[in-house]
């Protein structure tokens, strides 16, 4: 498929908002950037493409020297293959027939590695790729402390990499984590004692895959993983101001919005609601950051209607003003829109978001 053909040249008159925009010198500085971190302390860069869902800016980051890209779906592999991408993981459990069939013909057209946690998972990837021309390469996913999917011991990884080992169809990548956010050292160690045992125990573990835009900037601190996973860090968001890990003018996405009502002197409302701005507040206060004025607080949403507290701010938009929004989480964001506008100098393109709604 020619993703090129999904992209319109557009003026600024013709963006109807509420809109999601995209900066494309700030993403590109922004690739730029990481894959330099990565590049200096040798580790690889795998980006997460949940963040932008575009075939378009995974060629980007491919461009710019990562290994190949990360999917959390296989309806996301699936586009992402279309456009010719020829390295993905997928790191999550994949489970039922008809997912496992998708899977198989997937594995045709790229090189594919998946994740396991449990011999559920295990045996029916096994009982798919028995037959098939070259076995499916399969990471242990590790619970390092994030306290979502994972073995939970060394030992446990030990018992699922013979399963996979002893598999037809299947062979043993190595180990991966979502880790918690901060202590590295606990992840470092977690993941050195499991693949120290694998080995001592006669398995093999090429690769250690960790992750997590948070932990970007020290994910040489995992000195064990030879490589990372990141996805919101191409175009930043509010929580990662808020974290101290970029500036405002790192952020590459925003929400064009509308004042549409100023029912007192005090409260205006805008165009924007928890159908593009999301209701996640990830323990900030507010649902965004205004770019026009940062004093300003949205106070809550409704599924059209965003509301502004102009309370404590000298601001005082009329009726037809519109705003930029850093949302406090931008992945989420991208998958709220069939559209997005990348913008570069004056020029302006929509593009179709392939990968919207991806969600099996």
């Amino acid at each position: 498929m020619d993703y090129t053909s999904q992209a319109e040249t557009v003026v600024t008159s013709d963006i109807m908002t509420p809109a999601v925009i995209i900066d494309t010198h700030t993403v590109q500085k922004n690739i730029d950037k990481l894959q330099g971190h990565c590049d200096q302390h040798g580790i690889s860069l795998r980006p997460h493409i949940k963040t932008h869902k575009l075939p378009s800016m995974a060629q980007r980051q491919i461009k710019a020297g990562a290994i190949g890209i990360t999917c959390q779906k296989i309806g996301e592999a699936e586009t992402m293959a279309d456009a010719g991408i020829k390295d993905i993981l997928i790191t999550y459990n994949i489970i039922g027939d008809e997912k496992l069939h998708r899977l198989a013909k997937l594995a045709q057209r790229c090189t594919l590695s998946v994740v396991a946690d449990n011999a559920y998972v295990v045996d029916g990837l096994a009982k798919t790729f028995v037959r098939a021309d070259h076995p499916l390469e399969v990471l242990i996913e590790c619970d390092t402390g994030a306290n979502r999917c994972g073995v939970q011991s060394a030992e446990e990884a030990l018992g699922l990499a013979r399963l996979i080992h002893n598999a037809s169809g299947l062979t043993l990548g190595g180990l991966m984590t979502y880790p918690p956010m901060g202590d590295q050292v606990r992840v470092n160690n977690w993941l050195k004692q499991a693949k120290d045992l694998l080995i001592a125990n006669g398995l093999p573990c090429p690769k250690i895959s960790s992750g997590g835009t948070p932990n970007m900037w020290r994910s040489q601190e995992v000195s064990v993983a030879t490589e990372h996973r990141s996805g919101t860090y191409i175009y930043n968001d509010r929580s990662l101001i808020q974290a101290g890990l970029c500036r405002i003018e790192d952020c590459a996405l925003s929400v064009r919005a509308t004042v549409i009502s100023r029912p007192t002197d005090d409260r205006a409302i805008i165009d924007a609601g928890s159908k593009m701005l999301t209701s996640d507040l990830l323990g900030m206060e507010g649902f965004g950051l205004i770019k026009e004025a940062p004093d300003v607080k949205i106070t809550s949403l409704s599924e059209e209607h965003g509301i502004l507290d102009l309370s404590n701010s000298k601001w005082s938009p009329k009726v037809g003003d519109q705003i930029h929004i850093i949302p406090n989480h931008a992945c989420v964001v991208s998958n709220m829109v069939n559209h997005v506008y990348l913008v570069n100098d004056n020029h302006i393109e929509k593009t179709v978001v392939s990968a919207r709604g991806l969600v099996t």
